[in-house]
């Protein structure tokens, strides 16, 4: 009931000046959320958040903690386990820097391609404008990585090619980016969390890229347990 409550509070279009801008003018900090587990251990964690600078994506503020994450692992509802630390390194950003305060984050998986995952939870309760990303294809709603998935992936041939995610419902739950990072290969799946649209969410990942992965992501990553 919980979850259907927070859901109901999804916000899945641009509601920033900034996201209408084509250059995104006015768009000066971009933030990134992690919660990367100690090798073995289900339960001893670091959560951390980085902002970095927009455009230069320069790292301005870091917040690594270790945490004892006590809640269960519930498929469908790992927002529960993760985000309440999350919701908290905002919260001691907004008290010890507010100048800082990232207007979008990137968070890893967690989207609306996830149902209702971190990404979505987090903008939710901090408000903040965030956006979903994922190195893999989540099989959800029908969506599953057959040999048509992997030919639409042969398909995007230019940087900046995409394609919908459209499960089973009939809803575009994200969409497939091929990128300019490195002249990598491998594409990117990308979906709204809070306060964002879907194609402000492909061009604001774009954007953020010097490699593969996003820069807020890649930070917060290396800063974290994670690596890259």
């Amino acid at each position: 009931r919980e979850q259907a409550r927070l859901k109901a509070g999804v916000v899945e279009q641009d509601t920033e000046q900034w996201q209408k801008d084509p250059n995104f003018a006015g768009l000066e900090r971009v933030g990134g959320v992690d919660l990367s587990y100690v090798k073995g251990d289900d339960t001893g964690a670091c959560a951390s958040l980085v902002v970095l600078s927009y455009p230069d994506l320069e790292v301005l503020y870091e917040d690594c903690r270790m945490v004892a994450v006590t809640a269960p692992y519930v498929a469908g509802f790992l927002a529960f386990r993760e985000v309440p630390f999350l919701v908290e390194a905002v919260q001691r950003l907004q008290q010890e820097e507010p100048r800082l305060r990232p207007q979008v984050c990137h968070v890893s998986f967690g989207s609306l391609l996830a149902g209702f995952g971190v990404a979505c939870h987090l903008g939710v309760l901090t408000d903040l404008p965030c956006v979903g990303v994922a190195k893999n294809l989540l099989q959800v709603d029908g969506l599953v990585r057959d040999e048509l998935h992997r030919e639409q992936i042969r398909s995007l041939q230019r940087s900046g090619d995409t394609f919908p995610l459209t499960g089973t419902s009939g809803r575009v739950l994200g969409m497939v980016s091929c990128g300019d990072y490195n002249s990598s290969s491998k594409p990117l799946y990308i979906s709204v969390g809070h306060r964002v649209s879907l194609d402000t969410a492909v061009r604001l990942v774009r954007s953020c890229c010097r490699f593969r992965v996003p820069e807020p992501i890649r930070q917060v990553r290396q800063r974290g347990l994670g690596g890259e």
